[in-house]
């Protein structure tokens, strides 16, 4: 190795001068490979971001192509009895679930406030006479309240109630005219005064699925929940939220998967 020395200069000058060198020498190197580590963490980070979103991607991707079943395009729960409670999303299919899903032998259900979904409990033997569980009632009755405008309004509690579906009819007064997802209600109710609003968004494992409904229910079937409560959160941002919890237990599911689950208001988690 050839050095060069400056013969102006003395021996310790020449000395002094590589010392400094061989200083800001190892400052570049020390800082390169600074530089190279971020570089390579960032690239790691990068790399592993790029695989959980490509494994987000695939599980909604899988969620999507599962086979639906057919309550799952309505509101509905699994009751803590295992019965299965369905309710319309909007008018057209509130019609639907009246005309055409609820059977002589389930059992209607009804809030006594604007905007109510048309829910029933689905009799598992449509053979046989049924008389749910009186915890099914009160779950479908909650059910029932937390879906209509009460939540919207902020209101704790509501009243509903349940007929038989000979009960329900399309058929208006005299002088009346019922609109799509309209229906008279005929004879005596069974009234379930001052039902507690209560909504709770698990996972639920049976069906590889999200489930919406009343607290004591979604306890009963989910090994993940949330409870949402009545607060100041917009249901986008509680969609949001929801999405993040849950991704971070590694349940995977789009944020429109979350804002379909929701009654309309607002919300505290």
């Amino acid at each position: 190795m050839d050095i060069l020395l400056d013969l102006n200069k003395s021996v310790d000058e020449n000395a002094a001068y590589y010392f400094e060198e061989a200083k800001e020498a190892r400052k570049k190197v020390a800082g390169l490979r600074k530089a190279i580590s971020i570089f390579e963490e960032k690239a790691l980070n990068q790399k592993k971001n790029d695989a959980l979103n490509e494994a987000k991607k695939e599980a909604v991707k899988k969620n999507s192509l599962r086979q639906r079943k057919w309550f799952e395009n309505f509101r509905w729960f699994f009751s803590s009895d295992n019965l299965l409670v369905v309710g319309g999303k909007d008018a057209h299919s509130n019609e639907e679930i009246v005309k055409n899903r609820m059977k002589k032998k389930d059992v209607y259900f009804h809030a006594e406030v604007f905007g109510a979904p048309h829910c029933f409990i689905q009799n598992p033997n449509p053979k046989e006479d049924f008389t749910p569980p009186e915890s099914t009632m009160n779950e479908a009755a909650i059910f029932a309240v937390t879906f209509s405008k009460a939540w919207e309004e902020a209101r704790p509690i509501a009243d509903a109630y349940s007929v038989l579906p000979e009960q329900v009819s399309k058929t208006a007064k005299p002088g009346e005219y019922l609109g799509t997802g309209a229906f008279m209600i005929y004879g005596e109710r069974n009234w379930f005064k001052k039902s507690v609003l209560s909504c709770a968004v698990g996972y639920f494992p049976r069906e590889r699925t999200l489930m919406c409904g009343p607290l004591s229910a979604i306890k009963k079937h989910c090994n993940f929940l949330i409870e949402l409560k009545q607060g100041s959160l917009s249901k986008e941002k509680t969609a949001k939220t929801l999405k993040e919890r849950f991704e971070k237990k590694g349940l995977i599911f789009s944020i429109d998967d979350f804002v379909s689950l929701l009654p309309n208001g607002r919300f505290e988690l």
